[in-house]
């Protein structure tokens, strides 16, 4: 059978994953009255909640006697380095564009990489449905986007489609004609994209994305660069430098098949295999007959930026919410997600009962966090920090990112502003039409956590920011933290009301009156910059004397609403986050005062 690769390369939110399952869909994948959940690749719970792909994915459907291997890449910085290996395993890239918004950061990201390794892609300006689409400017822009990148005359020469994803159409032109559905995309990537390219000689082939299975354990999938691969066959395992890794015996080998992976009794060269049965086999692992000595050309695994530390939750409410909570527990969770999860290194933590989790972004470990909790975990982890290098003189080196705002005119001054004392610097301001102005910056990944929530109140909710891994840098100084102390309850028991409304003047809770709390929880914000321990239990002394009951009604003022990542970016160095199926608290790492007093004092002696 005829066979093509390719990939879908789009910003987060500009329909390629809706785009896939009309491909799907019209192929006769499924059939007419076939119930297919939504955006059928984002295959967990938080992908569909969130509108983003997480992990890249294959699938596979045939059209006119070709099969067409589609995978879906991620779109969001944080998984980007997933995209360089997928691109090797594929002939051609469909770019996808939203009609309204153009090519974004993590556009040009991918297809600079796309471009690079010689890909022609094809163009598809998604969305022309919106009431603010602009689908001619939009391919003006993307020709642009692929001169600065370097692109060469074939790949300048792209074909360009225009259509709706949602409607389930394609056409040459912005108007349409739309009865032909998605039959113009499925003939354009059969003439376009060439057939994948196969070497001679024994079985080859890289590891591009991995994934821990329950039944098959580890499970490796890449594209077969030469000769076959059977069940039952003895093959070895080389890293990037050729040294071997392990010898092991195929148990299956999977080929994509629609939404359904089956297994085949033979992959050949040029199509997109998964492999199971080998326990140590990875992402840029070369998977080879035994006699092959020459490890496959591999792209080393981007580094991780960001740490923390994942503890159990020892508060006096541990146990009530969740049920799984000792250590053990903790600890073998952890080590299944970093087997199927290349971007994530686990390591034992100095701390008793707790782990080194690190990753490339909030996000991801934002992700990692909310899984788990919805797995019926209790956790309490720690402020993300930053992961630093020493340069070959011995200097501090940390991560610095590529961060593109498109915000309202009126609102650039403060963007400008809040980014300079988080340490970025402007690289470019542009206009970007319709009162809107681009800025382009360069800050430190320690700078930026926390401040997406911090921008949306700046700019009233119109600012979209995108941020980008560019390099590490010199070290650019002291980034100032949270200005204001917090209010630390002093007891354990249900928050009162009449307690609460005494203590507004002190700060806004982030508490609701029923709620338990404990020694040592953070239950609001206050207004100083010293810590205040508040009493949240006490009620109002009753006496004979009558009132009338206007004066009973106690009116409080909302409390702060703190989502996981709000609270990730608010606590400081000494606090934790607990984090239960039902509820996020704030706490203070020590629940016991007299012992938070004496940690003090022993810092101040170390600074001294």
């Amino acid at each position: 059978m005829n066979l093509r690769n390719i990939a879908i390369i789009a910003h987060v939110d500009h329909g390629k994953t809706t785009l896939v399952d009309r491909l799907l869909q019209q192929s006769g994948s499924f059939r007419e009255n076939q119930r297919v959940v939504e955006r059928a690749l984002d295959s967990n719970d938080l992908e569909r909640e969130r509108g983003i792909t997480i992990l890249a994915k294959a699938t596979s459907l045939v059209w006119k006697g070709t099969r067409i291997n589609i995978v879906d890449t991620p779109g969001h910085a944080d998984f980007g380095g997933e995209v360089e290996r997928i691109l090797n395993m594929v002939d051609g890239a469909l770019v996808l564009v939203d009609a309204a918004e153009g090519p974004l950061p993590q556009t040009k990201f991918v297809v600079s990489k796309a471009l690079k390794m010689g890909l022609r892609p094809i163009v598809i300006i998604n969305k022309v449905d919106r009431g603010d689409a602009r689908p001619t400017a939009v391919a003006n822009e993307v020709f642009d986007l692929f001169a600065a990148l370097d692109a060469n005359e074939a790949q300048l020469d792209f074909p360009i489609l225009y259509g709706s994803a949602k409607q389930g159409w394609m056409a040459a032109d912005a108007a349409g004609p739309k009865d032909q559905r998605m039959a113009p995309l499925f003939d354009l990537i059969i003439r376009h994209v060439v057939p994948p390219r196969v070497e001679d000689g024994p079985f080859r082939m890289l590891g591009t994305i991995l994934e821990a299975n329950p039944y098959l354990g580890r499970v490796v999938t890449g594209r077969i660069s030469s000769g076959s691969v059977r069940p039952n066959q003895t093959i070895k395992v080389l890293d990037r430098n050729g040294n071997l890794i392990e010898e092991g015996r195929v148990t299956k080998v999977l080929a994509f098949r629609g939404l359904e992976r089956t297994p085949i009794e033979e992959g050949f060269a040029g199509d997109i295999v998964a492999i199971a049965g080998l326990p140590e086999a990875t992402v840029s692992h070369t998977l080879c007959a035994i006699e092959v000595v020459e490890p496959l050309p591999a792209q080393p695994i981007d580094p991780p930026t960001l740490t923390m530390t994942f503890r159990i939750n020892d508060s006096p409410l541990a146990g009530t919410e969740g049920d799984k909570v000792q250590s053990r527990v903790i600890r073998e969770r952890l080590l299944r997600e970093a087997e199927g999860n290349v971007a994530l290194r686990i390591s034992e933590s100095r701390e008793k009962d707790s782990m080194e989790v690190a990753g490339r972004g909030e996000l991801q470990l934002g992700i990692l966090i909310e899984t788990m909790r919805r797995e019926g975990f209790e956790l309490s982890v720690s402020r993300p920090k930053v992961l630093f290098r020493h340069g070959p003189g011995g200097e501090l080196l940390e991560p610095v990112e590529e961060v593109l705002i498109d915000v309202d005119e009126e609102h650039a001054g403060i963007v400008v502003q809040k980014l300079a004392e988080r340490k970025g610097e402007l690289i470019e301001m542009r206009p970007s039409g319709g009162g809107r102005v681009r800025l382009v910056f360069f800050a430190p990944t320690r700078g930026l956590i926390g401040y997406h929530g911090e921008l949306l109140t700046d700019t009233r909710g119109t600012a979209v920011m995108n941020r980008l891994f560019h390099d590490y840098g010199p070290y650019r100084g002291e980034v100032t933290g949270r200005r204001n102390g917090v209010l630390i309850s002093t007891d354990q028991g249900d928050a009162v009301a009449y307690a609460m409304w005494n203590l507004e003047d002190r700060g806004p809770m982030m508490i609701e009156p029923g709620w338990k709390v404990y020694r040592g929880m953070i239950v609001g914000e206050h207004t100083r910059g010293n810590d205040l321990e508040v009493n949240v239990l006490k009620a109002k002394k009753l006496t004979n004397i009558r009132t009338h009951a206007k004066d009973e009604a106690i009116r409080l003022t909302p409390p702060i609403r703190m989502t996981l990542e709000k609270a990730l970016a608010y606590i400081e160095d000494d606090e934790l986050v607990e984090v239960t199926p039902k509820s996020i608290r704030l706490r203070k790492k020590l629940l016991d005062p007299i012992e938070r007093k004496r940690d003090e004092r022993r810092k101040e002696a170390e600074r001294v």
